[in-house]
């Protein structure tokens, strides 16, 4: 076996060796802890108010969209920090690579807008 195989075979012995230990823990806590159902601990709790009614209630999708685009957005704004870090280090380069970047995430801002995606209510 080559070098470079016996690497990603260490990997592998950490990851089965993890999923060991895990299935190990999570056995073990399933023998030893106490197991008493009842209906009381069987229901939706919040916040200590009984539950009245049905538990199904139909989100609507522009909530999801918004989180979204905030995940989105979130993301695509940390790979500016590494940039700004290490901004001489990348030189002209760099900021015509970043800039065509902002002006990406500012098209898709804009195409948000435009189509309503950014109005909460």
């Amino acid at each position: 076996m080559s070098v470079y195989l016996r690497e990603y075979l260490t990997v592998v012995w950490f990851g089965v060796a993890a999923l060991a230990i895990g299935g190990l823990l999570l056995g073990l806590a399933a023998l030893v802890r106490p197991s008493k159902p009842s209906y009381d601990k069987g229901i939706a709790y919040e916040s200590g108010v009984d539950p009245v009614g049905i538990g199904w209630s139909q989100s609507q999708i522009r909530y999801y969209v918004f989180a979204l685009l905030f995940v989105i957005f979130d993301v695509e704004a940390v790979f500016l920090f590494p940039w700004a870090a290490n901004v001489e280090r990348y030189g002209t380069f760099g900021l015509v690579v970043m800039l065509v970047f902002i002006v990406l995430l500012l098209d898709g801002l804009v195409y948000a807008w435009k189509r309503g995606l950014l109005r909460w209510v």
